[in-house]
C-alpha cells in the first residue's frame, strides 16, 4: 500500500493503479487502495470518481482518520465546503498519528473559513515533522486570516528558513505590513524574480510583491511596471474572450424574467460587487452587530445553480448554465442553500455571504430565497479597476483572469456597470441596495444606519467599530479591515501617471470620470 501511495505521489499513475487492483483483488473489503484509487482519480481532476472512492474508504473503514480527511479534501476540492468541513470533523474526533493527515484537516477546515479549527491541526502537523516548508506556510496563511499577524510573521519566516525561494511565503510577508525604505525585501525580491522568472506562478507572487514595496515606497508607476511583469505569462495564457463575457453579462440579466417561486424561510444577507471595492468592509461591518455572523465567501448558491442547470460546460458560472436554470425549481435551490449553509452560519438566524461574483446570481437569489437582502458595493471606476489590477488572485479561479490585463479589467468593469444598472430597474428596492465605498468612509455613521436598516436590523453602535472585530477575515483584506476606516485608498489612481493609466482609461472612456 505504502508503495502504491508513494506512486501516486510520483505521478507513476499506471503503476499504482496496477497495484490497487491487485489489492482489491485479493480483499475487495479492503479499504486502502480505494484511498489510493480516490488519489490517483484527484490528480486527474476526475472529481466524481475521487468523491465515490475516498467515500468508499471512509465505509470500509471509519475509524481511520486518514481515509476522511482524504474525504474531506476531495470534498473540498469540488467546493461542498459544509460535507467537507464534516468530514474534516469526523476525521479529527479519531486519533491523528501522522503529519500529512493533520495537515490535510487544517487545510480543510480553514479552506471553509474555520481558521480558529485549523490552526491547532497545523500546529500539531509540524510538532509531528516540522520539516515540510508548506506546513508552515499553511499555518502562516490561516494565521493570518485569524488576525495573529506576528504569529504569522515567524510562520511565514519558519517557511523560508526551510525553503529560501517559497515564492509564496515571500508575498505573504511582504502582505502583512507596509514596507519601508529601511525595511524591506527587494534585495532578496528582484534576483529572485530572475531566477523564477519561467515559472508563472513564481513570477506572479514575486511580482506582485515587488510591486507592492515600490508602491509601499512612493514609486507608484514602478509597481506599475512590475504588475505588468508579474502577470505577463498568466495573460498569454488566459486571454479574455470579451464575447464570451459580454454574453455571461447579457445571460444574467435574462434571469430576471424567470418566474419561479421561493423558499419561505431563511433570511441571508448576501455582500456582492466587485472584489476590493468594500465588500469586507460591509461583512464586517454587518458582522459585528450581534444578531449577524459572517459565513465567509460561499460557492454554495453558485453550486447549486450549476447543479439544477445540468449545463454540460466545465465551469460553473457561464451563459449557458444561466440560461438553462430556466424553469428549475427555484424554491428547492432556496431550501438546498438554507440546509447547506446552516453549520457555515454558525447556528445564526441572520448572516453574510460575502462571494462577490454574486452579482451575476441576484434575481435568481431574490427568487429562491424571498427573505433575503442583496447589498451592491460600488467604488470609483478608476479605484475599482485598479484595485482589481493590483490584486493578487487565486490562480484557482479562472473568473479573476480579466485581472491580467488592465484593458480587460477596463471591460469587465464596464459589464458589472451595466447590470447594475439593469438590476437597479429590475429588482425590488426593498432588497437590493447599491452603496457607496467612498460614502461609508467619509459618512460613515449615516451609512451605517443605512446599511442596518435596510437588513432589517436594529442600531447597533458597535458596528462603527467594526475593526474590534475579532472573527477571523479570509480575503486579501485580513489586515486593513482590522483598522479604523482611513481614505487613503480613495483616489488611489490618481497617484500614478497619465500615461502609466493611459490603457484603463481610454477603455473606460466616460465610465473614467465615475
Amino acid at each position: 500500500m505504502n508503495e502504491a501511495l508513494k506512486k501516486v505521489v510520483a505521478k507513476q499513475y499506471q503503476e499504482a493503479h496496477n497495484l490497487s487492483m491487485e489489492m482489491i483483488r485479493q480483499d475487495v473489503k479492503d479499504p486502502r487502495p480505494y484511498h489510493a484509487l480516490g488519489l490517483l482519480a484527484l490528480d486527474h481532476r476526475n472529481f466524481v470518481k475521487a468523491v465515490e472512492l475516498c467515500e468508499r474508504a471512509t465505509m470500509l473503514s471509519p475509524s481511520e482518520a486518514v481515509y476522511w480527511a482524504a474525504y474531506a479534501q476531495v470534498l473540498s476540492v469540488v467546493g461542498r465546503q459544509n460535507d467537507a468541513r464534516e468530514a474534516a470533523e469526523k476525521a479529527a474526533a479519531l486519533p491523528v498519528n501522522d503529519p500529512m493527515t493533520a495537515d490535510i484537516i487544517a487545510v480543510v477546515f480553514s479552506r471553509a473559513g474555520f481558521h480558529e479549527r485549523a490552526v491547532p491541526f497545523f500546529r500539531q502537523a509540524i510538532s509531528l515533522n516540522p520539516g515540510p516548508a508548506n506546513f508552515h506556510y499553511n499555518l502562516a496563511s490561516s494565521l493570518q486570516f485569524a488576525g495573529r499577524f506576528e504569529e504569522a510573521e515567524e510562520a511565514y519566516k519558519e517557511t523560508l528558513a526551510r525553503d529560501a525561494e517559497f515564492f509564496k511565503a515571500h508575498s505573504g510577508l511582504v502582505a502583512l505590513k507596509k514596507q519601508t525604505s529601511g525595511d524591506n525585501r527587494l534585495d532578496e525580491l528582484l534576483p529572485m524574480f530572475d531566477r523564477l522568472a519561467g515559472d508563472a506562478d513564481a513570477a506572479l507572487h514575486l511580482g506582485h510583491a515587488i510591486a507592492k514595496t515600490y508602491e509601499d515606497l512612493g514609486e507608484y508607476d514602478e509597481s506599475l511596471v512590475w504588475l505588468k511583469r508579474a502577470k505577463a505569462q498568466n495573460r498569454e495564457r488566459y486571454p479574455t474572450d470579451e464575447a464570451e463575457q459580454a454574453d455571461m453579462f447579457k445571460a444574467a440579466v435574462e434571469t430576471a424574467g424567470f418566474d419561479a417561486a421561493g423558499a419561505a424561510d431563511g433570511a441571508p444577507i448576501f455582500v456582492v460587487g466587485l472584489p476590493r471595492t468594500g465588500t469586507t468592509l460591509v461583512d464586517r461591518i454587518l458582522s459585528t452587530h450581534p444578531d449577524v455572523v459572517s459565513a465567509g465567501e460561499l460557492n454554495v448558491f453558485a453550486g447549486l445553480v450549476k447543479a439544477k442547470a445540468g449545463s454540460s460546460s466545465n465551469m460553473v458560472l457561464d451563459a449557458e448554465t444561466l440560461r438553462m436554470v430556466e424553469g428549475a425549481d427555484l424554491a428547492e435551490i432556496g431550501n438546498h442553500y438554507m440546509a447547506a449553509t446552516k453549520v457555515l452560519a454558525r447556528g445564526a438566524e441572520r448572516f453574510v455571504d460575502k462571494m462577490p461574483l454574486n452579482f451575476f446570481y441576484a434575481a435568481l437569489i431574490l427568487k429562491a430565497l424571498p427573505n433575503a437582502r442583496i447589498v451592491a458595493l460600488r467604488r470609483g471606476a478608476m479605484d475599482s479597476c485598479l484595485s482589481n489590477y493590483r490584486q493578487l488572485f487565486s490562480t484557482q479561479f479562472s473568473y479573476y483572469n480579466y485581472t491580467y490585463d488592465l484593458e480587460s479589467t477596463a471591460q469587465f468593469y464596464r459589464g458589472f456597470d451595466g447590470l447594475m444598472a439593469q438590476w437597479r430597474d429590475l429588482l425590488p428596492a426593498d432588497r437590493f441596495m447599491e452603496i457607496r465605498y467612498e460614502d461609508i468612509v467619509f459618512d460613515q455613521e449615516a451609512q451605517t444606519r443605512r446599511l442596518l436598516d435596510f437588513c432589517g436590523l436594529d442600531w447597533f453602535e458597535g458596528c462603527l467599530r467594526f475593526h474590534e472585530n475579532a472573527a477571523p477575515v479570509s480575503t486579501a483584506s485580513s489586515v486593513q479591515v482590522r483598522q479604523p476606516l482611513y481614505s487613503g485608498s480613495i483616489g488611489r489612481w490618481k497617484r500614478y501617471s497619465d500615461e502609466g493609466l493611459e490603457p484603463l482609461t481610454r477603455a473606460l472612456r466616460d465610465l473614467a470620470q465615475d
